[in-house]
């Protein structure tokens, strides 16, 4: 069965996408820590991040690390914190947080919301740094 991110690089499911590559993708987490919260992901299918093909691996990251630049030049923030847990949806999968202190990045946290048109307005920031 294809993963939720698998049916958003399929076109199945709509996301609020900041970037894409041939082989990675980044838009919104719709559940954000905080305001710019993103998700960078390959386009390969594949569960665990280090069960990537090293060249994927590497791509994705350096993806994740351009988006980073934009998000934290759109995004007032101290830095971009980057993590990557890897149980909540089974594809490998990067978080980039903009956060002021080390406490933003507790996924425990209530999640922020926003509505269709703020979702569409960070999205869009964040892309004309790109």
């Amino acid at each position: 069965m294809a993963s939720i991110f698998a049916k958003i690089i399929a076109g199945k499911i709509p996301c609020y996408q900041v970037a894409e590559s041939e082989h990675c993708l980044a838009f919104l987490d719709i559940n954000p820590l905080t305001k710019g919260h993103l998700l960078v992901i390959p386009k390969i299918e594949t569960d665990y991040i280090f069960d990537l093909e090293n060249e994927s691996y590497v791509q994705l990251h350096l993806f994740a690390k351009t988006v980073a630049i934009a998000l934290k030049k759109a995004i007032k923030c101290n830095r971009i914190g980057v993590t990557v847990i890897g149980l909540e949806v089974p594809h490998a999968h990067i978080h980039l947080i903009p956060i002021n202190e080390v406490s933003d990045m507790n996924f425990l946290n209530n999640k922020l919301t926003f509505t269709k048109d703020e979702f569409i307005e960070i999205a869009n920031s964040i892309a004309s740094f790109l």
